[in-house]
């Protein structure tokens, strides 16, 4: 084979996440709202009709389709959807640090304001009710963290014969942490927890609000 052909395909690609493209990418934002003195973060509880989570508490957010620009278009799209309100009310958007589930999924998570919050009318086939709680509330209570263990399970016909160990092969068991946040007789938990406490340390870097 030819050096310079090996050379001419890999010469100009762009990296990207080993396996990416089995993963489905999902795109949320965490809306914000001034509400008197206080900033307010905007929250969902999922319909109770819906196959997936019904009842739990999230950010508006949904898959990212083929026709959408980008993950951050995703995110407005959405929720502009599933509050809605017009896309030019979601103003100052900006990117978190994106996440890979262990089930095969890529969150895109961001931030943004809602300037016309008066106008906001759910979606009441995805959304059962909205609530908000002062950005105050976070800065100053931490999330319980409980710790989940995934057991590795190779199927009935693995060759372990093949590898070094046998059955006996030390599989390396991955820790996930799961976080809950606890306000009022709401209960925030999982992947929303999980980038809410993203979001509100990246405000406390450095000790800077």
């Amino acid at each position: 084979m030819n050096p310079q052909n090996i050379i001419k395909k890999f010469k100009n690609r762009t990296p990207a996440i080993l396996g990416s493209e089995k993963f489905v990418k999902y795109a949320i934002l965490i809306p914000l709202l001034q509400i008197g003195d206080d900033i307010h973060i905007l929250f969902e509880v999922r319909s109770i009709q819906l196959r997936r989570q019904p009842g739990e508490v999230c950010f508006p957010g949904g898959r990212v389709d083929k026709s959408d620009r980008d993950e951050q278009y995703t995110a407005i799209r959405e929720t502009s959807e599933e509050l809605g309100i017009k896309e030019s009310s979601i103003e100052h958007v900006f990117p978190l640090d994106y996440m890979i589930s262990p089930f095969g999924t890529i969150i895109y998570p961001f931030v943004g304001f809602i300037k016309a919050s008066e106008e906001i009318n759910y979606n009441r086939s995805e959304v059962e009710k909205i609530f908000t709680v002062p950005l105050s509330f976070f800065k100053k209570t931490k999330p319980e963290v409980f710790q989940i263990r995934y057991r590795v399970e190779p199927e009935e016909n693995f060759p372990f014969d093949q590898i070094i160990g046998g059955e006996k092969y030390n599989w390396q068991i991955r820790n996930l942490e799961e976080c809950f946040y606890y306000y009022e007789d709401k209960v925030i938990w999982g992947l929303t927890a999980r980038i809410l406490k993203h979001f509100i340390e990246i405000q406390q870097e450095d000790g800077i609000e």
